[in-house]
């Protein structure tokens, strides 16, 4: 019998970045937050210490390590299977961390099994994602929170960029979206920093339009980018 390789989900909402440059994407993941400022600001809303912790599009389960330090159990979910795979490898030997297939609209975890959810860039982006919004309310315990972290495109370098890159967005619609459905807002400043000049025009390179890249790449001098990011979180 010949084996066949899973398939991406047909309700997968594909990734631009780290779909098509895993590799790459790493080096970001490496270089966001070195200061740690979104773990404190999770911290202070809802320590994950002893708690059933979900990763939401969890990638090749960069974060998976650091939670599955202080939680009591950590799922991590991937539509994409490859990614789904590296997160496996990442984390073997953990026995209190899984990697299941799956989407943010049909999670495979069951009813009120979550007491913090984390979905970091992946998925909730404000309008549209509805089907996923009532899945997290399907698999949180009473009491839990779950966590969304996205750009603020208002302010920052990296805002500006971002800006430039989608001039359709619009951060007062996903502002009132998120607010229209419970979640409050902390705006944070945090920052990249690579150590290593190609590793940061690389990742311009994923995250923008080849033209809007090269102007980036070309008048952004050294290896440090501030970098707005709202984190979106409710109590369910």
């Amino acid at each position: 019998m010949i084996s066949r390789s899973p398939r991406i989900p047909r309700d997968a909402i594909p990734s631009p970045n780290i779909w098509k440059h895993p590799r790459t994407y790493e080096l970001e993941n490496d270089a966001v937050d070195p200061d740690g400022v979104l773990a404190a600001a999770m911290d202070r809303v809802r320590p994950i210490d002893d708690a059933l912790v979900l990763d939401v599009g969890c990638g090749t389960g960069y974060h998976l390590p650091g939670f599955a330090a202080r939680a009591r159990r950590v799922t991590g979910v991937e539509p994409h299977p490859a990614l789904a795979e590296t997160a496996r490898a990442r984390v073997r030997g953990l026995d209190h961390v899984r990697v299941l297939d799956g989407t943010a609209q049909d999670l495979p975890v069951p009813d009120a099994s979550v007491e913090v959810a984390h979905a970091r860039w992946a998925y909730f982006f404000g309008p549209g994602c509805e089907p996923g919004l009532a899945e997290l309310a399907r698999v949180m315990r009473r009491g839990g929170v779950a966590f969304v972290i996205d750009n603020d495109a208002t302010r920052s370098t990296f805002g500006a960029w971002f800006r430039r890159s989608l001039p359709g967005y619009d951060p007062g619609a996903v502002e009132r979206f998120w607010t229209a459905h419970g979640f409050h807002r902390e705006a944070l400043t945090t920052r990249w920093r690579f150590t290593d000049r190609s590793d940061f025009e690389a990742v311009v390179r994923i995250e923008f339009p080849a033209a809007l890249a090269a102007r980036i790449i070309g008048s952004h001098p050294g290896l440090t980018v501030d970098y707005a990011v709202n984190l979106w979180w409710k109590e369910y």
